[in-house]
């Protein structure tokens, strides 16, 4: 880790890289893609446990009563979001072909992520309890709001249907092991008084999390049913659409006067797209169509944002941590002797 610090190598992206490293040479398939799956289902439903037991309730109350935040979040996810997806619509056919626009567009129309938004705002040191509630908030009204938008802006052939599994999913994966570490919260002080707990679970969620969405790219093939120049393409568009967001959510949330912690929910809630929610619902809403080349560019999405954002929560993470230290060294100092 010294060696690392000596070389500014950011430990976290590094596992990030390994594990995006680790999926191409040796994708989970099969059983293995079953295991996986259920791996990181357990390591999501530990890690709330964790924020439930860490959180004070009158944390966790504040959170949930910050409206201005969870409607500023929102109001990025399915409005900000869509009327940029709208206006990427002068790429095709330049740019963009029509199927990759299409799926463009769809991205721009998912909720925002849950599990990794409130890790980087953990590891971010910025303020978790919102961060579950705008995210939590976020995919459940997602599962209702996605697939109007898609019906009224994209027209797909058939009928979308929503399923109540996604909703008891949220529930039962998110909010149940979270107000369960609040109700346990006195009987696991004793962990909690161990920071290397949390922060092992936060970061094993996130690399276990990239592995499984890059790992399910080379599986289902979908970065060799495209030329290189129109993937090249696509990702430059990628970066550019998270570019602007990640600017606008952190210029609203100086203009409404958030305080630190808030701004980062703002940028790590506001400017994420959920590949866990858009992939199942791709499934459903665009049968019959390329779903491969549709979900293509919420894939890249998902993946740039989570590099981005892993190396912003990581520096704002060593950012506060530097300044506690420098607190608590000044607090530590004499006061000075009056005439010295």
């Amino acid at each position: 880790m010294k060696l690392l610090a000596k070389l500014r190598i950011d430990a976290f992206m590094l596992g990030i890289l390994a594990s995006v490293a680790v999926a191409a040479l040796l994708p989970a398939r099969g059983e293995a893609a079953e295991v996986l799956d259920w791996a990181t289902k357990v390591a999501i439903g530990v890690l709330f446990l964790l924020y439930g037991a860490r959180l004070h309730p009158r944390e966790a109350l504040a959170g949930l009563k910050h409206w201005r935040l969870h409607t500023s979040v929102l109001a990025v996810t399915f409005v900000v979001f869509p009327v940029l997806g709208l206006a990427l619509r002068v790429l095709v056919p330049s740019v963009l072909s029509q199927e990759l626009y299409t799926g463009l567009l769809y991205l721009c129309l998912l909720p925002s992520t849950v599990q990794s938004s409130i890790a980087f705002t953990s590891i971010a040191r910025g303020n978790v309890a919102g961060a579950v509630v705008s995210a939590s908030l976020s995919n459940l009204i997602g599962v209702f709001v996605t697939p109007l938008l898609v019906m009224l802006m994209l027209n797909t052939a058939g009928g979308a249907t929503v399923s109540t599994g996604s909703v008891l999913a949220i529930v039962v994966q998110l909010l149940l092991p979270f107000l369960a570490g609040q109700l346990l919260r006195t009987r696991m002080q004793w962990l909690m008084k161990h920071a290397t707990v949390t922060r092992v679970v936060d970061r094993g969620s996130v690399y276990l999390v990239v592995y499984a969405a890059f790992s399910a790219g080379m599986v289902e093939h979908i970065w060799s049913g495209i030329r290189p120049l129109s993937l090249i393409a696509l990702v430059g568009v990628c970066i550019g659409l998270l570019a602007v967001v990640l600017g606008f959510t952190t210029l609203m949330s100086k203009l409404f006067g958030f305080d630190r912690g808030d701004r980062i929910v703002m940028i790590f809630c506001g400017s994420k797209k959920s590949l866990a929610s858009g992939l199942p619902m791709a499934t459903v809403l665009f049968a019959g169509h390329e779903v491969g080349l549709i979900v293509l560019p919420l894939m890249l999405f998902h993946q740039i944002q989570l590099f981005t954002c892993a190396a912003l929560a990581g520096r704002w993470g060593r950012q506060a941590a530097a300044a506690e230290a420098a607190q608590e060294v000044s607090a530590g100092e004499p006061a000075p002797v009056a005439g010295a």
